[in-house]
Order: structure tokens, then C-alpha cells, then sequence
């Protein structure tokens, strides 16, 4: 969910449309106009958090009138909403070690070296905390994280044609099995995740997943 500043001019204001605010995807020459909002909302939520966000700061930030802001994206819930949606577009996919557990290993670690950070883990971070303040951020955090786990879905078939997994093993729980312990040490008792904390996520879930507890009943 990280992303690199990209500088952006302001385009002429679209017409309203019919669609809620902050869903319009736009397209063509607005896509740098989008990207320079998205690291605008980004800087922000890092730097003042959802509730310091506003769209005047994302208006000076981008370059972008805040006219055509309210009239594009609605508002913050909005914007915040739309750069969650342009951070999932990007090309991140699971990895390949050629075994279960070595990817398992590899993507608790990713979690790891990706948190431990700083500059890694401000911008998710941020969108995690908004998330709690914003029906609308916790939304678009959900359809982040369900796309993601989607995308796990070719680690579990090759485990599966492996013989490492259980026909009908839910590429989402087991993702989640993976991350869950690392969230819960990161974002509620604020522990350290070093290597060790993510290569024992990951093991419970590679023995999880062996007993069959995330396979689909039959």
C-alpha cells in the first residue's frame, strides 16, 4: 500500500455523475491527476491521521481544486476510499519458494520486513486507523485485503496439486491464518514482529492447513 510521490496537474472539473462519490474510476489523462491525489491522501493520513485529514490539505498537496475534489470523490471518506482502491491495482503477487512452507515463511516475513519499517509501515498503518473511524475506509480496507487474499489463491493450487494441502483449502483463511498473529502483535498488544514471530505464524499455519481446518466441507 506504499507508493512514491508522482507529481500531477489538475484537470478540467468532470460533470457529476451518477455514481457515489469516490467510486468514479477516472481514466486517461486524469490518471496522473488521480495518482497525485492518491499520494496526497497518503502524506496526509501519515501525517495528521483521518481525523487531521482534510480536503483542503489534499487540494494543496496535489495540486487539484478542491471543487474538483468534492465533485470527483465526494470528500475525505471518499478519497481515502479511492487511494485504497489505486493501492490495490499494483502487481503484488504470492510467493513462489516451491514449497508450502517455504511460502507461508516468505509471506509472514514480507509482513514482517514491511511493518518493521517505519517508512514501510506508515502509509498501512494509517489506512488500518482510518478504517476504524470510517464506515466507508473500512470498507474499501476490506475489498483491499479480500483482493489481496484472492490473489493467494494460485499458492494454494500449487500446494494442493503438491500434496502439501487438502483439496477445497480456502486461499483467504489461510492467508488470514498467516497475518493474524502479526496484526494482533503489531496493532493490539504492540509487540515486536522479527523473524522468528512470522516464521512461528507461519508454521501454525502450514500444520493448521495440513489438518485440513481450512478446507471447504466436502
Amino acid at each position: 500500500m506504499t507508493s512514491r510521490a508522482r507529481s500531477g496537474a489538475p484537470s478540467a472539473p468532470e460533470p457529476p455523475s451518477s455514481q457515489a462519490p469516490g467510486t468514479v474510476r477516472p481514466g486517461g489523462r486524469t490518471a496522473r491527476t488521480r495518482a497525485a491525489v492518491r499520494d496526497a491522501v497518503l502524506t496526509g493520513l501519515v501525517e495528521h491521521g483521518y481525523p487531521g485529514l482534510t480536503v483542503e490539505y489534499v487540494a494543496e498537496h496535489s495540486g487539484v481544486h478542491k471543487t474538483t475534489l468534492y465533485r470527483r470523490w465526494g470528500g475525505v471518506e471518499g478519497l481515502v476510499a479511492d487511494a485504497l482502491d489505486l493501492a490495490g491495482e499494483d502487481s503484488w503477487t504470492p510467493p513462489d519458494t516451491g514449497s508450502l512452507q517455504g511460502d507461508l515463511r516468505a509471506l509472514a516475513q514480507e509482513i514482517a520486513d514491511t511493518f518493521g519499517d517505519p517508512a514501510g509501515a506508515a502509509a498501512p498503518a494509517a489506512f488500518i486507523a482510518a478504517a476504524f473511524q470510517s464506515d466507508r475506509a473500512a470498507e474499501a480496507l476490506r475489498g483491499f485485503y479480500a483482493e489481496r487474499f484472492a490473489r493467494c489463491a494460485p499458492l494454494v493450487a500449487r500446494a494442493v496439486e503438491r500434496g502439501e494441502a487438502p483439496a477445497g483449502t480456502d486461499p483467504g483463511a489461510l492467508a488470514r491464518a498467516v497475518s493474524a498473529p502479526l496484526f494482533l502483535r503489531l496493532f493490539i498488544t504492540r509487540e515486536p514482529v522479527d523473524a522468528a514471530a512470522a516464521g512461528q505464524a507461519a508454521e501454525a499455519a502450514l500444520a493448521a492447513t495440513r489438518a485440513g481446518v481450512y478446507a471447504s466441507p466436502a
